[in-house]
């Protein structure tokens, strides 16, 4: 689906986010997260505020309210599901009454708390494909982190937002983005800002293209033997001195991660290797995808467009149309 890209009004929409079945029946990110339900951010979670003026930023609750507007707006006939949220770095504080209190004292109403990064998604089942066995839905979401703002500031200053459209993997909850449906920092001062950066990224995403472009991941793969050098290179890349990093595309994954693909590789039930060792790279896509799970909030989105990338670049060399450091 590709929508006109002009932004429309922004609409009242009284609806309740957690109507209805819910997103994300497992988790999506793992890391320390811990599953939110959507009552308890909007009514019991204090929010951030500037410094200098006391005025407060955007909430996390306006921002997943914002964008479940947009996602029922411009997907009208579809089914979207309520929104799954994870959050983590609890910021915990108490009010003023308790403040000489033991903390095993405390009583419910005296403790404040918001946690500093979030992340939600948006499931639209309707709008569905399958690749290699594997059914894939429409899904939009967001991370907000207030680590990534400067509260010592007035209101108007920029904050920091990342906003996706893009699959998800139902086989294993892994979340399929592209760089088109990514917009990986989103500064806005606005609620109003929020809504027409958001609905431009919706309505300007080429699902067709970026579902043609995972599906092609399963016309090539790769030996066991090139599997082993791909991962032995890719624990070396960090370590490469700067000049030499330069000339080769980025990859964003630790050696915590690649441990995981590597284990995977043999043990993953629906992604190991075949029994001559031989693995797809649409495989190897949902293995680094899959790793990718035990990242923290604020990088996950990254390291996700990263895997797609790395896939891509894996796959331009075994056509032939490229060569690759990680291969050679």
């Amino acid at each position: 689906m590709r929508l006109n890209a002009q932004p429309e009004p922004r609409l009242t929409v009284t609806r309740n986010p957690e109507a209805g079945a819910q997103s994300a029946s497992s988790a999506f990110i793992e890391a320390n997260t811990v599953s939110i339900p959507f009552t308890e951010i909007q009514q019991d979670h204090i929010i951030p505020v500037y410094v200098k003026d006391n005025e407060p930023l955007i909430s996390q609750s306006d921002f997943i309210q914002t964008t479940q507007e947009l996602v029922n707006t411009i997907f009208r006939g579809e089914q979207v599901l309520s929104p799954a949220i994870r959050c983590s770095h609890p910021i915990k504080g108490r009010t003023p009454e308790a403040k000489d209190k033991p903390a095993n004292q405390l009583q419910d109403w005296e403790k404040t708390l918001y946690y500093e990064r979030m992340m939600f998604v948006i499931e639209i089942p309707t709008v569905h494909d399958t690749i290699d066995g594997n059914p894939l839905t429409l899904t939009v979401g967001g991370v907000k982190a207030y680590n990534l703002d400067n509260l010592y500031n007035k209101k108007g200053a920029a904050e920091h937002f990342k906003v996706f459209i893009g699959f998800k993997n139902m086989v294993c909850t892994n979340l399929c983005v592209r760089t088109d449906g990514y917009l990986a920092d989103l500064r806005v001062s606005s609620v109003d800002q929020l809504y027409s950066a958001i609905y431009q990224l919706l309505s300007s995403y080429d699902q067709h293209l970026h579902l043609r472009q995972m599906q092609s991941l399963t016309e090539h793969s790769i030996s066991e033997q090139q599997f082993a050098q791909l991962l032995g290179r890719c624990r070396m890349y960090p370590h490469l001195p700067t000049d030499d990093k330069k000339q080769i595309p980025a990859l964003l994954y630790g050696d915590s991660q690649l441990t995981s693909v590597c284990r995977d590789y043999y043990k993953d039930v629906n992604f190991c290797r075949q029994e001559d060792g031989r693995i797809n790279l649409w495989k190897l896509y949902n293995l680094f995808t899959g790793a990718n799970k035990s990242t923290y909030i604020d990088q996950f989105l990254d390291r996700s467009i990263n895997a797609l990338d790395f896939a891509s670049q894996v796959q331009g060399a075994l056509q032939g149309n490229s060569t690759s450091w990680y291969l050679n």
